[in-house]
This record gives structure tokens, C-alpha cells and sequence, in this order.
């Protein structure tokens, strides 16, 4: 994975030109420059509404003594929209867009953890939405739900 880094750093920015280049053949330059300020501002906006929706759900989710894993994952993803987003060009939109729309970024978010390299026995579990990170023999099936190994205890809170 490492080894694409640089070629996106090289191949980005030119299919970013090249786009801005086309869209402005098309609509003008002045329009294709306003265009690209325009979606930077919106999804800026809209960056804003929904990075405040997810802060409540994780504090919701702390008051109700759950950890807000899911939340956290959506501020990461949220994050690299924002910068996609106040990064000039289309594509870079398009994808920063697609980090703020709630049901693509959870995609994202699934894939993600899913063909992540991390191996190991924890899982995720967000609501009926489970997401495994270990392999067959971590406890868990392919959905991430647990296999029988009970593990006994207590529990109390100390507040």
C-alpha cells in the first residue's frame, strides 16, 4: 500500500487539471473558478453540520457508558472530507463529498475495517452492524459475531 502513495501524489493533481481544463472548456474559465470555490464553501458547510451531528451521537453514546467507536471512525473519515474538500478540483470534491454523506462513509468505514491489515482479536460492533478485524480463529464467525467463548466476570461502576 505504501508503494501507491506516490504515484497518487503524481496522478491526482493531474486528472485534477485535466478536468478543470475540460469543465472549463465547457462552461468558461471565471465559471469553472467559482464552480470549484462554490463546492469548497458547501462542503465546507456541510462538513460543520455533520461533524457536529456525529460529536453528539459519541457523547451520546459516553453518557449511555458505550464507547463511540463508529463516531470516532466517522471523524477520521469526515476529516480527510474536509481536507479533500478544501482541496481544489473535482474528484477531490466528489470523494470529499462522498465522506460526508452518512451511508457511503459508513461503506467506506466497513470496507475499510474490513480489508484492513490489522489482525487481532477485538471486533467492532455497532448496533446490528458487526465488523471483524481478526481472522477465522479470533473467537469470531465472518460476520463478527462472537463464537461461544464465554468469558465470566463482574461488573460494577464507581461513580
Amino acid at each position: 500500500m505504501l508503494r501507491i502513495w506516490p504515484i497518487l501524489f503524481i496522478v491526482i493533481p493531474l486528472v485534477e487539471l485535466y478536468l478543470i481544463i475540460k469543465v472549463g472548456g465547457v462552461i468558461g474559465a471565471l465559471w469553472t473558478v467559482l464552480l470549484v470555490i462554490m463546492t469548497a464553501v458547501v462542503g465546507v458547510s456541510l462538513l460543520r453540520i455533520q461533524g457536529f451531528n456525529t460529536l453528539n451521537r459519541a457523547r451520546l453514546n459516553m453518557e449511555a457508558g458505550t464507547l463511540p467507536a463508529m463516531e470516532m471512525m466517522e471523524g477520521m473519515m469526515l476529516a480527510v472530507g474536509g481536507a479533500l474538500l478544501i482541496t481544489p478540483g473535482f474528484l477531490t470534491d466528489t470523494l470529499g463529498f462522498l465522506c460526508l454523506i452518512p451511508a457511503t462513509r459508513r461503506a467506506m468505514i466497513r470496507y475499510f475495517v474490513q480489508h484492513s491489515s490489522i489482525h487481532g482479536q477485538g471486533f467492532y460492533s455497532h448496533g446490528t452492524t458487526h465488523f471483524s478485524r481478526g481472522n477465522r480463529d479470533s473467537g469470531h464467525d465472518d460476520h463478527g459475531r462472537h463464537q461461544g467463548r464465554t468469558i465470566e466476570g463482574e461488573f460494577h461502576r464507581d461513580d
